[in-house]
């Protein structure tokens, strides 16, 4: 239980197959050596800084100043990403090619994980008004992907996952959240799982993190700034999963007239596929409030799986569109 919490690190715990020459002799710990640490002897320094026992490193050491952490600590120190060809729930059948791992020290595998991710997702194409490049900003995924790395519980052996979908990307990070961080207060209260890793890695140059706790709050204002929902933290039985949607900090109808814009007509299924509605019928309501507002109406004599909607002859969509963008966003601001 006090793992489990975070009240007892486990980034202290000795790893048996470890060598601190593996340390002393790497690449990253040269980096960091010749840059942040004084006139010390490199083994003494381990040993001050309680990253080490004798010969044998502990996880924090492994993790920050090995170049192969993955070596004494299989399936508990990678990153492993996935590109599934789909909106619904990933399968064997929607995944696209192999899944890649990223290994290295917490450092490099946090920059490299976020510049794979970063170029996956500028291959993927959006479905919206246009045919255009789906777009996060690179700040929610470094945050993120770096707060997975940083406080996830490295006595679970899974690494962490990062899945990326056609209207979505979901980084999952093993362990429940800790100490007295629930999803309520996430965003305003701090507590370091492990505290060593997250303390070291800040000294480091360009380090990933502030060290001040705002990570997530960071995440969170990139989206809003781009005008994209905020991300979604859920909490499983053996992980913390935060879902990163490309979806408009708009309504649904507002979705809709931005599509009519470029388009002479709309069917259900091209609605459900711009708005994220899975109902037939929710989908429906959508379409009728524009009816009853007058800006769309049925196209006669389009009967069953053909019919479709249009616009209504002299329709003024800029002045709707403006409309339902204040009073989406009252009503957004109203629910901070």
């Amino acid at each position: 239980m006090e793992i489990d919490k975070g009240i007892f690190p486990y980034e202290n715990e000795t790893v048996p197959e470890s060598d601190i020459q593996d340390a002393i002799g790497s690449k990253i710990y040269d980096i960091f050596y010749h840059a942040v640490i004084p006139n010390i002897e490199k083994y003494t320094w381990l040993r001050t800084q309680k990253l080490c026992i004798d010969s044998n490193l502990n996880i924090a050491g492994v993790m920050l100043f090995t170049d192969e952490p993955q070596i004494v600590l299989p399936k508990r120190s990678a990153i492993k990403i996935f590109r599934y060809k789909t909106t619904k729930t990933g399968s064997r059948d929607t995944l696209d090619g192999n899944p890649i791992t990223i290994e290295g020290s917490a450092y490099d595998q946090i920059y490299a994980s976020v510049q794979k991710v970063k170029s996956i997702i500028e291959s993927i194409k959006k479905f919206d008004t246009t045919f255009s490049d789906i777009s996060y900003p690179e700040t929610t995924i470094h945050e993120i992907i770096t707060n997975a790395v940083l406080h996830r519980d490295y006595s679970i052996a899974k690494d962490i996952q990062v899945r990326i979908y056609d209207n979505r990307v979901e980084v999952e990070s093993p362990g429940k959240l800790a100490g007295h961080i629930t999803l309520k207060n996430i965003l305003f209260e701090q507590f370091a799982r492990n505290p060593k890793i997250v303390r070291l890695i800040n000294k480091f140059p360009n380090p990933p993190n502030k060290d001040v706790g705002e990570g997530l709050n960071t995440a969170f204002k990139a989206m809003k700034e781009l005008r994209l929902k905020q991300p979604e933290i859920i909490e499983t039985e053996t992980s913390v999963i935060v879902i990163i949607k490309h979806e408009k900090l708009s309504s649904p109808e507002e979705t809709i007239m931005n599509y009519m814009k470029s388009h002479s007509e709309i069917t259900n299924k091209i609605g459900r596929e711009i708005t994220g509605i899975e109902s037939e019928n929710v989908m429906k309501r959508v379409f009728w409030k524009l009816r009853d507002a007058q800006m769309l109406e049925m196209i006669p004599n389009r009967k069953g799986s053909k019919s479709a909607w249009q616009l209504v002859q002299g329709a003024n969509v800029d002045e709707y569109i403006e409309r339902e963008q204040l009073e989406y966003e009252q009503l957004s601001l109203f629910e901070e």
